[in-house]
């Protein structure tokens, strides 16, 4: 499962809204080959959800990975943090062994 904190929600929220988009739109995230560390986050709204897609729905909000990504993203917690040091989505992800700087990248 994937898990979405209450700030994130917040965020979630804020930019479905702002973007006019209805319930049919789902976060979808994903990793790809990239960064730093080796991999890297996706995240995006989409409304159509592919045959081997896991799907989750926390604290309201509809995620769904597909299945290469999910092997990676099980049991990661999305967050969202504007503090000064640092604005934006990240992934608390318990499968991640290395992370780079930024957290926007990381290895297994």
């Amino acid at each position: 499962m994937i898990t979405v904190s209450d700030k994130a929600k917040e965020k979630v929220v804020k930019l479905k809204h702002d973007a006019q988009l209805d319930d049919s739109f789902r976060l979808r995230a994903s990793v790809a080959g990239g960064g730093c560390s080796g991999l890297s986050y996706n995240l995006d709204f989409d409304d159509e959800v592919k045959p081997m897609d896991q799907e989750f729905e926390d604290k309201g909000i509809k995620v769904v990975v597909d299945m290469k990504s999910f092997l990676y993203l099980a049991g990661t917690e999305l967050d969202f943090s504007d503090g000064l040091n640092g604005k934006g989505f990240f992934f608390n992800n318990p499968n991640a062994s290395r992370t780079c700087g930024c957290g926007d990248s990381f290895s297994v």
